[in-house]
C-alpha cells in the first residue's frame, strides 16, 4: 500500500498526498512562522497561526485567509479504520510504565495540579530517556515510584484524579 497523507481543510475539503508530491512542493521558510509557497509561478504567503502537534491540527493564514488543517498519516488512518480512538487514553487516571526501565526523574508530587502535556517523569530504557507526559488536565492523587526505581512494563507509576 502506498503511503498517503490525508489533509482536511476547514472540515470540508479533503486532499490526499503521497511523499513524492510533498517533496515536490516549493516552500521556503522566510522566518518562523512565515513561509513562501511558489505554485504555478504565483507566490503565496503562509503563516502558521496555531499548531497542536499531538492532534495534528493547525491554523494557517494564506494570503489573509485563515484555514483549519488536520493531517492524518497512514497510522492515523488505520486506527480510524479499525474503529479505535487515539484520544481514548485521556479518560485514564492510571499512568503505567510503557516499557521496562529505570526512573531517572520525577517532575511532580502528590497534590500537584498538572496540565495535559506536562512531563510527569523520565524513564530510562535501553540507554534512552523517555519523558512520560500527562494525558489530561488533572490533580496528582499519588506517586508510587521513586527516582532510581527499576520498573517493569505496565507497572502503576502515578494515579491521577
Amino acid at each position: 500500500m502506498k503511503k498517503l497523507y490525508k489533509v482536511k481543510v476547514n472540515n470540508s475539503s479533503e486532499f490526499n498526498f503521497n511523499p513524492d508530491q510533498l517533496n515536490k512542493l516549493n516552500v521556503v521558510q522566510a522566518k518562523k512562522p512565515i513561509y513562501h509557497i511558489l505554485e504555478n509561478n504565483k507566490v503565496m504567503v503562509a503563516e502558521v497561526i496555531n499548531k497542536d502537534f499531538d492532534s495534528k491540527n493547525y491554523t494557517i493564514r494564506v494570503n489573509s485567509n485563515n484555514y483549519t488543517v488536520k493531517i492524518e498519516n497512514q497510522l492515523d488512518q488505520l486506527i480510524k479504520e479499525l474503529g479505535f480512538s487515539i484520544g481514548s487514553s485521556k479518560k485514564l487516571n492510571d499512568i503505567k510504565a510503557p516499557m521496562p526501565g529505570i526512573i531517572i526523574g520525577i517532575e511532580i508530587k502528590k497534590g500537584d495540579q498538572i496540565k495535559e502535556g506536562d512531563t510527569l517523569l523520565v524513564l530510562e530504557a535501553m540507554k534512552m530517556e523517555n519523558a512520560i507526559l500527562c494525558p489530561k488536565d488533572a490533580t496528582v492523587k499519588s506517586v508510587l515510584i521513586n527516582t532510581g526505581d527499576t520498573v517493569e512494563k505496565n507497572k502503576l507509576l502515578i494515579e491521577l484524579e
